[in-house]
């Protein structure tokens, strides 16, 4: 029926309209609810820390003699030898291992991923196990292999490849190496899981054409796989370059930072400052913040570049 003054329409038109608006205004205040919590504890809990820290960073002594300094803590870093040490230090675990590693968790996923694998879940739970177990047992069983009696060089001695048992984490290169591998075999199968994650969310029509047009199975891995898994490898190349500048648990249970200061991280000299040395805790603020700054410059660096790839 048609109404029978003008301004009926848009009456009915608002009270059609209005209802949606008002729900949306309602969930949304639901949704501050359910969010202020939680902003609230990251806050407290992980900004406000961060916060103080700086602070710290821009004083010097102990407990209530600690004084103003300014930016004095930040210009002995660069004065600092141990300091200078640990930062080329983890710029050689960055750059050795987290190539290796992505390739080895690219290569992994990828078999993993095959169809006609069989016992794909005992594989995969495998792989993965090295993950959930607990970082101080797993630095010191591997401290035990590489000791001099330990099972790599028995292994070694009785294929030849060395004659007399070799102390390789009292060797400055070799302590570095080592810490490299038990990285690698800890963090691999995290980031292979990533992979396969990404690798089964990719339709099986783009190989299947590939394999028509005559591409070989590594010309589809590198041509393929990889571009399209571009997204999942920048968030992982991105945490383990987290994770690699906050290196700690492995570098204290193998080797302490030995010898002298080859094996020594960041993470490693903010413990030492704080606890083993005399304490002086604004001096380790400056060093965490300045893992902080490292974190964010790398991570932007490899977001640039994986944005322009």
């Amino acid at each position: 029926m048609a109404p029978r003054f003008q301004n009926e329409e848009p009456i009915i038109s608002w009270g059609v309209y209005m209802q949606p608006v008002r729900l949306s205004k309602k969930l949304a205040r639901w949704g501050w609810v359910f969010v202020i919590p939680a902003t609230s504890l990251i806050f407290f809990l992980s900004f406000f820390p961060m916060i103080q820290a700086f602070f710290l960073s821009l004083r010097t002594g102990i407990g209530r003699n600690m004084q103003f300094s300014g930016v004095r803590n930040y210009v002995r870093l660069f004065q600092d030898e141990i300091f200078m040490g640990s930062l080329r230090n983890v710029f050689t675990y960055f750059v050795i291992e987290i190539p290796i590693m992505i390739f080895m968790a690219l290569v992994l996923s990828s078999i993993l991923n095959y169809e006609k694998l069989k016992f794909k879940g005992l594989f995969r739970t495998i792989i993965f196990l090295p993950c959930v177990t607990s970082l101080v047992s797993s630095g010191m069983i591997f401290r035990s292999f590489f000791s001099m009696d330990g099972i790599i060089n028995i292994v070694f001695l009785n294929l030849g490849l060395i004659k007399e048992p070799v102390s390789y984490l009292a060797h400055p290169v070799w302590a570095k190496v080592s810490i490299i591998v038990v990285m690698l075999w800890r963090w691999t199968g995290y980031n292979t899981i990533f992979y396969l994650a990404g690798m089964q969310n990719i339709e099986t029509s783009v190989y299947e054409a590939a394999r028509i047009d005559g591409a070989s199975t590594v010309q589809q891995f590198f041509r393929i796989t990889i571009p399209l898994l571009k997204p999942v490898i920048l968030l992982t190349t991105i945490m383990s370059t987290n994770g690699c500048l906050q290196l700690f648990d492995e570098v204290r249970t193998m080797t302490g930072g030995g010898p002298g200061i080859a094996t020594i991280t960041l993470s490693q000299y903010i413990y030492d400052l704080s606890f083993r040395y005399n304490p002086n805790f604004g001096y380790a603020a400056a060093v965490s913040y300045i893992i902080l700054v490292l974190v964010a410059f790398l991570s932007f660096i490899q977001l640039k570049v994986g944005d322009r790839a």
